[in-house]
């Protein structure tokens, strides 16, 4: 069975590095929408102002992946609500991958490699929103 795995959480709950665990001994990918910045924004950064094409270009990737019968394929964003992960889900649909989604918590202090301010991280957690 193929997997696509969607790993939710704030800036700083460490979804990268937990992507990249489960990816590390395997031949599966991990995507997300901040190497975008590394790879096209100026000076390597991630700018704010790039969410949507960054998000664009996460997807794109992630739909190659599929297209190419990898996995297991691992997307690591903030997907604070559902419908930000609806367009995995219809890929995932199309290509035949079974679904697991798991949400990071900030319980060990992490901080955010995008030094996301604060109060963005606050309206983060309030529109956090959890299927149970």
């Amino acid at each position: 069975m193929k997997n696509l795995i969607l790993v939710r959480g704030i800036p700083g709950s460490g979804k990268t590095t937990f992507a990249m665990l489960l990816t590390e001994h395997n031949k599966g990918i991990e995507v997300c929408a901040d190497e975008y910045g590394k790879q096209y924004g100026p000076n390597g950064e991630f700018y704010p102002t790039h969410l949507g094409k960054a998000h664009e270009w996460c997807e794109s990737n992630a739909h190659t992946a599929m297209a190419a019968d990898v996995t297991p394929i691992v997307v690591h964003n903030t997907f604070v609500t559902p419908n930000e992960m609806l367009p995995y889900f219809v890929l995932a649909d199309k290509y035949n991958y079974r679904i697991t989604t798991i949400i990071m918590e900030r319980r060990h202090g992490g901080k955010s490699a995008h030094n996301v301010p604060m109060e963005t991280m606050i309206a983060k957690v309030k529109a956090f929103d959890v299927v149970i």
